[in-house]
């Protein structure tokens, strides 16, 4: 039977790991150390792209409620008396670029 060399796969496997985890404290020498921060690392994503959704929704409506108030409404009030159906998001960009767009969406209701 033939000898099967893996030597320079098991490198380019290694050297791969390695880019990845390349500004990663403590990893960039030991492979064993750099894989289980890859594993890690893509973990973390994992989680923090479900708790991105969470924290841009909470900045929009904490955007909004500021804005409402000055005009003697909280969030709250202001979801349920506006007619149309304008979702958070857009909201939270009239109230941010747009403050006479907001008032005249107070006003008509």
């Amino acid at each position: 039977m033939t000898r099967v060399k893996r030597g320079r796969n098991a490198c380019r496997r290694h050297q791969k790991k390695f880019k990845i985890t390349k500004g990663f404290r403590g990893t960039s020498l030991l492979f064993k150390n750099a894989n289980q921060q890859f594993l890690k690392a893509f973990q973390n994503a994992f989680v923090d792209r479900r708790l991105r959704k969470r924290f841009f929704r909470c900045l929009w409506i904490s955007r909004i409620n500021a804005k409402v108030r000055q005009f003697g409404l909280n969030y709250h009030l202001f979801k349920n008396c506006i007619s149309k159906k304008i979702n958070t998001k857009i909201l939270a960009q009239l109230a941010l670029y747009d403050r006479f767009g907001l008032k005249n969406l107070i006003s008509i209701d």
